[in-house]
């Protein structure tokens, strides 16, 4: 019976999920309600609510997966925290890791996209972030030095990550691209480890 439930509450979490990604694509994130979406979905809003608290929600769990990630990189390896966070970034660019920014399979870009223009979707993406800075601090030692780094190494992967975004978004193609990406990738990185 659990396994059941658990299933049902699975289905219906990523049916909310679909539903509110293909209209906010439709129609823009700020033009469709929370209604529209359980409509959509066929729940109640109350239902949506216990899913999702809030509309943002709605979009940016698809991330939430990465959430404390670089702490967690960090806290796995014997290397160098720099280092660490270098090869994994690079293991993205790889696999074209859609948090890299170097995807350019449609719905990536579409998603991406959807994100980096809505103003509301930044900012609760900005507090993903100073959450992911703050863990990464934690996970380097919690003092001065260790808020400073966690700060610049949050900050090289968004950069990255942009830069790679803004790439895909002009039409360039992620095989066309993924040399510039690499290199970039590690220059900024080892830059900052020669800084810190």
């Amino acid at each position: 019976m659990t396994g059941l439930r658990a299933r049902k509450k699975q289905q219906t979490h990523d049916a909310l999920s679909e539903a509110a990604i293909t209209l906010f694509l439709e129609r823009g994130f700020d033009e469709v309600s929370v209604t529209d979406i359980a409509a959509a979905a066929n729940v109640s809003k109350p239902t949506l609510f216990k899913y999702f608290p809030t509309k943002q929600d709605l979009v940016l769990h698809r991330i939430a997966d990465h959430q404390h990630e670089a702490a967690r990189v960090v806290d796995a390896s014997a290397a160098p925290p720099i280092e660490a966070l270098r090869d994994h970034f690079l293991d993205g660019l790889d696999r074209r890791d859609p948090v890299t920014g170097l995807n350019d399979h449609p719905a990536v870009l579409a998603y991406n996209n959807l994100v980096f223009t809505t103003p509301a979707l930044e900012t609760h993406l900005a507090q993903f972030v100073a959450g992911d800075q703050q863990a990464l601090a934690v996970a380097l030692g919690n003092d001065l030095r260790a808020e400073i780094t966690a700060a610049c190494l949050i900050s090289v992967h968004q950069v990255l990550s942009r830069r790679n975004w803004q790439a895909m978004s002009s039409g360039t193609a992620a095989s066309v691209y993924y040399p510039t990406a690499r290199a970039e990738a590690v220059t900024a990185y080892n830059s900052l480890a020669a800084g810190l």
